[in-house]
């Protein structure tokens, strides 16, 4: 049966394969239209007003440098030769600026006469100090000339342009990205790419600036904390081969949040949004440098009285420190304290509420409070030993304090009250099963996490076999300790009470890896890396409640050890400078959770790592200058997924499940057009895109549920079909607008595919919707000044978001926010 299913498999994936390369094939042949060059032969010169090249003062040239024609909304970029062009400029003078990551910026006064082209040579001179943060792609390739594998940057313009209350709204732009709401403000984002599970973001390495943010990276990767968006200068998402020398989930992908570094000149910002339900956001941005000392600091505060049914009072301070030590080396220091009070809840209505409407957003639990106190501190060091050979070094740590206060609750078919019931029940007791009983009774479920990490990595430049390699080596030491203790209180809402559980977990990790890129040719680069894993892991029960038994005290210790090789192969050709093919192997890797791998009775599961072989081919192109094409194939093969049965996940808390061979398979694509070139407007742009994904999750061998047996079954909360697009104006007068429009496919949320939805709520198919929003900006440079108004939702559409953790989350209905910012 098993093979029958795997030739299956790949006959149903063979197709989609063939038309890849077909389409690739196609694309790589426009080169005998567009010309060697790159320039469409058939462009009318008229058209063509300035032409040039960028390079630095040694002659390098600069790929993805912008070029922006000051006062209008006409730009451009270089490609990987460093070369730009822009069209369609009335006569006149302008003033260009150019700017790029890791250079200062140019100012440049032209002249345009009609019918003469003017061409421009122009060397940038470099930052003489730069922070010295680890990015998953070069800052200084930002058109992905060496990344073998589907990536995405999200900048700050594209950022602006979305005005998000939730960082939720920015990650969508990627394709390949599913996120799933949970209270809507993307307090806690849940993140799955291609298909993976969603909840929490397990299966995601999440970064900021380089330093992971999950509660405990490799033995709880729960992100109960997630960076806000509002204080990010862009986000980088990785997949595929490249992301080999990151760690330990190397199985969706990397989401690396960028924020600002301290600028060369004084520069900063203050910035406001305010909107219904008490909603406020406020960003107070400074950064400068004096002497050799650069600073950027910025202090968040955002808060809400009543979004959906979520209140909650943010403050987020962060700041960094730049040294210039010598002519050799940088220092970088970071720094960030965050704490958040919310009443989040596990608690959602039932199918009966939702099905009768009206209490969509009612507080069930409104006593149930989570308190997230985290505290960073990290340092980055830069050292030039020769221009070929540099060390870059990071060290962090940080402390997560998540205590959750939640009210007890109960059901049952007889719709019962319990002994310690509060007298408030929600639902309906005419309904079996469809009562919720509040009880008078609190579960406080405190968490502490300690988490220290070091971090050298050896970037050397050499000539192996007569080509340009890049050669990267590293270390990566990591130690994690988390506290956990649950408080049972006799009254809802006490925060005090019996103390029935307490452990300690510890965990230490150490990784070494090796990456080297060779030019095989200048159209041919080959990626091929190695990484090697070991987690040592132990759990320390000192308190639980034994059946039977009852609360005691005790002394359980017990701990394992896994160790895992993971290598990946990775290639990038590009036939000219219009187009770019990609592809790789590698093998997926996550560590399983301490807390799976040995029970709550001290036993030490024989539980492997989570282990995958993923797979991609694809192509990006700027095929005309109006228009930008991205497609990638991929295939993640499970020998076994291992889900955690987390209260988050809709389980019982405790175990996991283990779902065995799993098969993840599809296309995603993005395609950017620009519609004021092809129109030849003059003043305004007028830009259209779209990302969309396919894919096919489903358990790839025989498993039985009961009598079901549940191979080609979907896996949990993975659409087939989700898909981001949007339409773009700006003018010259600094009007714009943007409508952004969301569609995401029906979801199953269990494994058994159930299409009717349970009472309670947690389990039924939940079906497709389509959302769109609005965003009007207007810029007014004289006074330095942004306005913007936005709606979410616009056409108020009602549909459930989630049916985690334990019962229905319906998605947030029309909001309305107006923003402004000043910058000085």
């Amino acid at each position: 049966m098993e093979r029958i299913y795997n030739q299956k498999s790949f006959l149903n994936f063979k197709p989609f394969v063939a038309t890849l390369v077909l389409a690739i094939f196609f694309f790589t042949g426009t080169h005998a239209i567009f010309g060697k060059n790159g320039v469409d032969k058939d462009s009318d010169n008229r058209e063509l007003a300035i032409k040039g090249s960028i390079s630095s003062l040694e002659g390098e040239p600069i790929p993805y440098a912008n070029i922006l024609v000051v006062g209008t909304v006409k730009g451009a970029h270089t490609d990987i030769d460093g070369n730009f062009q822009i069209y369609d400029l009335s006569d006149g003078k302008y003033t260009l600026k150019i700017s790029a990551l890791g250079f200062k910026s140019i100012l440049e006064d032209i002249d345009v006469v009609k019918g003469k082209i003017m061409t421009l040579q122009l060397s940038f001179s470099e930052i003489g100090v730069e922070m010295p943060q680890v990015t998953v792609v070069s800052e200084k390739d930002r058109i992905f000339s060496k990344v073998p594998g589907a990536v995405t940057f999200i900048d700050k313009k594209e950022i602006e342009n979305i005005s998000p209350i939730s960082g939720n709204e920015v990650l969508r732009r990627s394709p390949g990205i599913h996120v799933v709401d949970e209270e809507g403000v993307g307090m806690r984002v849940n993140i799955g790419i291609r298909g993976l599970d969603p909840d929490r973001s397990r299966s995601v390495l999440v970064l900021e600036d380089g330093v992971p943010v999950a509660l405990a990276p490799y033995g709880e990767p729960e992100m109960y904390y997630t960076p806000a968006i509002d204080r990010m200068a862009g986000i980088e998402i990785l997949k595929g081969s490249g992301q080999i020398l990151y760690g330990p989930q190397t199985i969706g992908g990397v989401v690396n949040y960028l924020t600002p570094n301290p600028p060369s000149e004084q520069e900063g910002s203050i910035r406001i949004q305010g909107g219904q339900g008490g909603f406020f956001s406020g960003l107070v941005n400074y950064g400068d440098t004096y002497g050799n000392t650069g600073i950027q600091v910025n202090l968040m505060k955002k808060q809400a009285q009543n979004i959906g049914p979520t209140e909650f009072d943010i403050t987020d301070f962060n700041t960094k420190f730049l040294f210039n030590m010598n002519e050799k080396s940088e220092l970088g220091v970071k720094l960030g304290v965050y704490n958040e009070v919310s009443n989040s809840t596990y608690i959602g209505i039932n199918q009966v509420m939702y099905d009768r409407g009206g209490e969509d957003f009612v507080r069930m639990a409104p006593d149930d409070q989570l308190d997230v106190k985290r505290y960073s501190l990290s340092f980055s060091h830069k050292y030039r030993f020769s221009e070929n050979v540099k060390l870059r070094t990071i060290a962090y740590g940080y402390t997560t304090t998540r205590n959750w206060n939640r009210q007890d609750f109960t059901s049952n078919e007889a719709n019962n009250a319990p002994a310690n019931w509060t007298g408030v029940t929600w639902g309906s007791t005419d309904v079996p099963g469809g009562a919720i009983f509040m009880r008078n009774s609190t579960g406080n479920r405190d968490r502490q996490f300690e988490v220290a990490g070091f971090e050298p990595r050896l970037e050397v430049k050499h000539d192996l076999f007569g080509r340009k390699n890049d050669l990267v080596v590293g270390t990566r030491l990591l130690y994690e300790r988390a506290f956990e203790q649950r408080v049972n209180g006799t009254k809802a809402g006490v925060k005090s009470g019996n103390l029935v559980e307490d452990e300690i977990r510890t965990g230490q990790a150490i990784s070494a890896y090796a990456e080297n890129k060779l030019q095989l040719t200048e159209k041919i680069l080959l990626s091929g890396g190695v990484r090697m894993e070991n987690f040592n892991y132990e759990r320390d029960i000192n308190r639980r409640n034994f059946a039977g038994i009852g609360i005691v005290d005790t002394v359980l210790v017990a701990g394992n050890s896994v160790t895992e090789i993971i290598p990946g192969l990775g290639f990038n050709y590009r036939p000219n400078v219009k187009v770019s093919i990609f592809g790789g192997v590698h093998k997926g890797y996550a560590p399983p959770r301490t807390k799976d791998a040995i029970t709550s009775t001290g036993d030490a599961l024989d539980l492997d790592a989570e282990e995958s072989w993923n797979y991609e081919l694809g192509f990006r192109s700027d095929l005309k200058r109006w228009l930008f094409l991205e497609m990638t194939g991929f295939r993640m093969d499970f020998s076994n997924q291992i889900i955690p049965v987390a209260e988050s996940a809709g389980g019982i808390g405790f175990g996991v499940v283990n779902a065995g061979a799993t098969l993840h398979q599809g296309f995603e694509s993005a395609l950017v057009f620009d519609i004021g070139q092809v129109l030849g407007f003059n003043s305004v742009n007028l830009r259209y895109d779209v990302n969309a994904t396919y894919v096919q999750s489903t358990f790839s061998e025989d498993r039985f549920m009961g009598d079901m047996n549940i191979n080609g079954n979907r896996t949990p909360y993975a659409p087939e079909w989700f898909i981001n697009t949007a339409l773009t104006f700006e003018s010259n007068m600094g009007l714009g607008a943007r409508v952004t429009a969301n569609y995401v496919g029906n979801q199953f949320t269990d494994e058994v595919n159930s299409i009717a939805p349970s009472v309670d709520g947690r389990t039924g198919e939940i079906p497709s919707y389509f959302l769109m929003d609005a965003n009007v900006f207007y810029n007014v440079d004289k006074w330095n000044s942004r306005f913007n108004l936005s709606v979410k939702n616009i056409f108020n559409e009602r549909y459930i978001a989630n049916r985690r953790p334990q019962g229905i989350r319906v998605g947030i209905p029309r909001f309305i926010t107006m923003g402004y910012e000043f910058r000085f």
